[in-house]
């Protein structure tokens, strides 16, 4: 696929992931399909060094489909295809479960046993969403009160896993969290941005490579 990583930028990334000490990491540059490449194949190369129950939670179905299509390599891409449904599968001797920020996804990877759990990736979407409507979201509020769903804390489709998984991967652009330690890849360009007609675009923005 036009715009794959390279395989020779693949392997260094997941070598310098997997040899940070730290068990939290955050990427947080720009090119998000590349990043979730990054973190997956990590995450795969873990899992069949300690096998067990992986997570993978993205923000929501929609942003796990795109990653299913445009992941920056054919095998997260293959992958990626084959947990979408039923958000369960098996690898080697490791299961992957696939769920979402929504808590009311969560049905599977509820049961995982606590020790059988041993890495996480989440994946905030980077594309900016527009402002809902405060009547709606109150309105959904008040409706979640009376089906007895309770008010999550911020954060809380993170902060679940970071007390639970002994390895987490992270992806939130230009996001800081202090449980976690950046690993940035060299080969991604800081972005610079620059304004045409009123879009702003990154310099090496390319129409034929869009990442939306």
């Amino acid at each position: 696929m036009s715009g794959d990583i390279s395989k020779q930028d693949l392997y260094e990334s997941v070598k310098t992931i997997i040899e940070t000490e730290h068990k939290h990491i955050l990427l947080n540059q720009h090119k998000l399909y590349t990043l979730f490449s990054i973190a997956f194949q990590s995450i795969l190369f873990l899992s069949t060094k300690d096998p067990g129950a992986y997570i993978i939670r993205i923000e929501d179905a929609k942003l796990a489909d795109k990653f299913a299509r445009k992941a920056k390599d054919p095998s997260t891409r293959k992958f990626i295809q084959s947990l979408l449904m039923p958000r369960k599968f098996k690898f080697q001797k490791s299961m992957f479960y696939l769920d979402f920020f929504n808590f009311q996804s969560w049905n599977l990877t509820a049961e995982i046993p606590p020790e059988k759990l041993k890495g996480a990736i989440i994946v905030k979407d980077s594309a900016e969403k527009p402002p809902m409507n405060p009547m709606l979201e109150q309105a959904m509020e008040e409706e979640d009160a009376l089906m007895g769903i309770p008010e999550m804390p911020k954060d809380y489709h993170l902060t679940t896993l970071l007390g639970a998984c002994p390895k987490t991967i992270t992806i939130a652009y230009e996001t800081e969290f202090d449980e976690m330690v950046p690993v940035q890849f060299p080969f991604i360009k800081k972005e610079i941005t620059k304004t045409v007609s009123g879009v702003t675009l990154g310099k090496d923005f390319d129409w034929d490579n869009i990442e939306d």
